[in-house]
C-alpha cells in the first residue's frame, strides 16, 4: 500500500508528550455511528527536551497537562464496500507552560472499494492539528503542526495470482510558528507495483516509486539562499509478505533509493533503504514483533533538513485477560546527518535515540476503556550541531467511552 511516512523515531517518540487519545480499537468492530469522548492526564519530566545540566524556560523542565476530547466514529460495510470515518476535537491544557495550550483536530476517512472481481482499492483523506515535538527545536513557544493527507490506490487482478497496482498520495505540512515555517512542505508520491500471490497466501511484489518534496521557504543559516530544500527520491523495492508458518510472518519492503537534493553538497545520495518486520504470534497470550530499518527522514531542525535513520525495535503484546492487554517496546535509532557544507565537526554528525514504552489497556466494559502508560526517551546528541544529550520520562492515564 502506498503511503508517505513522516514518523521517524525522533518525531514519533517526541510527540508522545502530548499523548493524543486514540480512537478506541473496539470502535472499529461496531458498525454504524457512535459518539466518542475521552479524558486524560499526563506528566512529562522534560517537556521541552532540555539538555542535561540546563534549566532554561523559567528554570522549569517538567509539566503536567490535561486532555479533553470528543468526536464521532462511523464504520459501515455497504455491499462489497467498507467506509470508516472518525472526527474528533481535543483541548489540551498545561499547568505551567500555559502558552502551549491548544485545540487539536483529527479527521480521518477511508473507503475500501471493490468493483466486480477484477478491481479493488482504497481512497483516504485525513487532517490533523497537534503540537509539534521539541526533540530538535529549542523553544518554549507553541508550535502547532498541521498535516493534510490524501491518497488514492487501485489494483487490477490480471490473473488469480497476479495483480497490478497504482497509487498516488499527497501530504502537506504547515507550522504555526514563524521560526519553524522553513519546515512547511508538500510531498507528492506516485508508485506502481506488480504483485504475485500464490495459493499459500504469501506475496511478493516489485515496487517503483517516486517522491517529490517542495519547500516554499528557505532554511535559515544558508550561505546560498537561492537553493531550497526541494528534493526528488526514486525507489525500486521488493515487497515481501512471507507466511513462514502459522505463527510466523516476515514482511519486508527493501530496495535501492536515490535522493537528489541540490541544497546539500553534491546534491545526490543513494543506497539501500527499507524496513523488515518479523511477526511471531504463537498460541497463547503473548505476541512478538521485531523490526529493522534504514530510511531517509525529514527533521525539524534549522541546520539539517533530512537524516538517514538506521534503527531496530522489539515489541511484545500480552493479552493478560479478556479485558487487559499490556504492550511493551524498546526502540533504538541512529541518525546520520548530511551537512550542507564542511565545518568543524561536520565529519561526525551522528546521534542516537533510545526509547522504551509500556502501556496497559483495561477494557472495563464494552464501551469504556482505561489506559495507563509510561514512556522513556534518551538522546545522545550531536555537539557539532548544538543538539545535546537529554532524557525524558512520561507517565499517562486516560479513559474513553463510546456511546
Amino acid at each position: 500500500m502506498l503511503s508517505i511516512r513522516y514518523r521517524p523515531l525522533a518525531v514519533v517518540i517526541g510527540a508522545l508528550f502530548t499523548f493524543p487519545l486514540s480512537t478506541p480499537a473496539f470502535a472499529q468492530a461496531e458498525e454504524g455511528m457512535r459518539l466518542y469522548g475521552g479524558i486524560g492526564w499526563a506528566y512529562d519530566d522534560n517537556l521541552l527536551r532540555v539538555p542535561e545540566n540546563e534549566r532554561p524556560f523559567g528554570n522549569k523542565r517538567g509539566d503536567s497537562y490535561r486532555t479533553l476530547e470528543g468526536g464521532i466514529v462511523y464504520n459501515k460495510r455497504i455491499s462489497r464496500q467498507r467506509v470508516a470515518v472518525s472526527a474528533k476535537a481535543s483541548k489540551v491544557k498545561f499547568d505551567y507552560f500555559k502558552q502551549l495550550d491548544y485545540d487539536g483536530r483529527d479527521v480521518q476517512g477511508v473507503w475500501n472499494w471493490e468493483l466486480g472481481r477484477l478491481f479493488e482499492g482504497r481512497a483516504e483523506a485525513s487532517y490533523a492539528r497537534t503540537l509539534a515535538p521539541y526533540t530538535d527545536f529549542r523553544s518554549d513557544e507553541r508550535n502547532l503542526r498541521q498535516q493534510q493527507h490524501r491518497l488514492i490506490d487501485a489494483g487490477i487482478k490480471m490473473h488469480p495470482s497476479w495483480k497490478l497496482r497504482f497509487g498516488v498520495a499527497r501530504d502537506e505540512f504547515t507550522y504555526e510558528l514563524l521560526a519553524q515555517r522553513f519546515n512547511n512542505r508538500t510531498e507528492k508520491a506516485a508508485e506502481v507495483e506488480l504483485m504475485y500471490t500464490p495459493k499459500s497466501g504469501s506475496s511478493v511484489g516489485l515496487v517503483a516509486r517516486r517522491l517529490e518534496g517542495d519547500y516554499p521557504f528557505r532554511r535559515p543559516g544558508r550561505l546560498d539562499n537561492t537553493l531550497a530544500d526541494d528534493f526528488t527520491q526514486d525507489e525500486l523495492k521488493a515487497r515481501v509478505n512471507w507466511i513462514a508458518t502459522g505463527s510466523t510472518t516476515l514482511q519486508a519492503l527493501v530496495g535501492y533509493v536515490r535522493r537528489e537534493q541540490p541544497s546539500f553538497g553534491e546534491g545526490k545520495t543513494s543506497g539501500v533503504n527499507g524496513r523488515v518486520n518479523l511477526l511471531y504470534t504463537p498460541k497463547g497470550k503473548v505476541a512478538y514483533t521485531a523490526s529493522v530499518w534504514r530510511e531517509f527522514a525529514p527533521i525539524e531542525s534549522t541546520a539539517i533538513s533530512y537524516t538517514l535513520n538506521k534503527g531496530a525495535k522489539i515489541a511484545a503484546n500480552w493479552y493478560a485477560t479478556g479485558k487487559v492487554r499490556v504492550d511493551a517496546e524498546a526502540v533504538y535509532e541512529q541518525r546520520e546527518y548530511n551537512a550542507r557544507r564542511a565545518f568543524i565537526g561536520s565529519d561526525d554528525l551522528n546521534d542516537s535515540i533510545r526509547a522504551a514504552n509500556l502501556r496497559a489497556t483495561w477494557q472495563a466494559t464494552r464501551k469504556i476503556q482505561v489506559i495507563t502508560g509510561y514512556s522513556h526517551q534518551q538522546r545522545s546528541g550531536a555537539p557539532a550541531l548544538g543538539t545535546s544529550k537529554f532524557d525524558a520520562n512520561v507517565v499517562q492515564v486516560s479513559a474513553n467511552v463510546l456511546f
